[in-house]
């Protein structure tokens, strides 16, 4: 059985923990078992912990994030190693990118990322797309491996700690489902809302650089509202609202318009949060009959999809 290390920083847990949802097929087959620092039973040294299952992994893979490469933790002591022993042959190291960072230029940077051409996790509509390409790549990855023919090195024994052996051993699945609040779920739209605001003013000034006939003109009217507008050689070919609105009694919601509007009744697209119990997520009404894998959207994917009605008459 291949063993597995993940190094991460804590405010990537839940992309751990969803992962290993995702590897339970491998786990049940035997084919891999996974290890990582919340396994730590308490009176352990967790350095001692950290090390032996670093030193004794025969894939270790690195969570990528802009807060795992600001992790001194993570970076200059779990990566480093990680790297010494893949540049040895001691094992397989395989970067997963959660989230857009500047990774290329680390020491992992040469290394064959995953999800495909290193696609964050979270630019991905439905992230279990993501999850399965992941589940998929570290399965061949594994299979590649012959783990009779990777050099583990020799360890020193561990002093016996005072904490019973019986007690080491846990599962990872433990996640389990709770409601969320009208405040976490308010907080939740807001901070969609201002994700949205600037994927499209980050985009609209990439599609300016790109082509010079094209201008491009971002517009916050208020916080809770923005406008943008596309010219094509100076004729306007698309314009959008996006405001953050709801009813009385009813939960916040994104709305979208087709036109600059500065009224609430009239809309073309509009998403709301939803969760499964474990996350906060948002879906669409579906009123622009976009595509999409999945009604369960990341903010990411919510923007993207905003964007696809925005732009697709540019498309055709």
């Amino acid at each position: 059985m291949v063993e597995l290390f993940f190094s991460y920083c804590h405010k990537d847990e839940d992309y751990r923990n969803e992962m290993e949802v995702h590897l339970s097929l491998l786990k049940r087959q035997g084919v891999i078992s996974t290890w990582h620092d919340r396994r730590i039973v308490v009176g352990s040294e967790i350095d001692a912990d950290i090390n032996t299952h670093l030193e004794s992994a025969n894939v270790i893979v690195l969570l990528v994030s802009p807060y795992f490469l600001a992790s001194d933790y993570c970076y200059e002591k779990e990566m480093a190693r990680a790297m010494e022993r893949h540049n040895t042959g001691e094992a397989v190291v395989i970067p997963v990118i959660l989230h857009p960072c500047d990774w290329h230029g680390a020491p992992f940077g040469k290394l064959l990322a995953t999800p495909t051409d290193g696609k964050p996790i979270s630019m991905y509509a439905n992230q279990h797309e993501a999850f399965a390409i992941i589940s998929k790549h570290i399965r061949e990855a594994v299979e590649s491996i012959s783990v009779s023919h990777i050099s583990t090195p020799q360890l020193q024994p561990k002093p016996s700690l005072s904490v019973p052996h019986d007690n080491s051993v846990r599962s990872s699945n433990l996640r389990v489902k709770r409601p969320f609040s009208d405040h976490e779920k308010d907080e939740f739209i807001d901070a969609s809302f201002e994700y949205v605001a600037r994927y499209f003013e980050g985009s609209l000034k990439e599609l300016e650089s790109r082509y010079s006939h094209l201008q491009a003109k971002f517009r916050h009217v208020d916080n809770n509202r923005f406008t943008a507008s596309l010219y094509s050689n100076g004729e306007r070919s698309a314009q959008c609202t996006l405001w953050l609105g709801g009813h009385s009694f009813e939960s916040k919601g994104i709305y979208y318009s087709n036109t600059e509007t500065s009224s609430d009744n009239s809309y073309n697209e509009q998403m709301s949060v939803g969760d499964d119990g474990y996350s906060l997520h948002l879906k669409p009404l579906g009123m622009s009959f976009i595509q999409t894998n999945s009604n369960e959207l990341s903010q990411e994917g919510a923007a993207e999809y905003f964007w696809t009605i925005f732009i697709q008459h540019l498309q055709r």
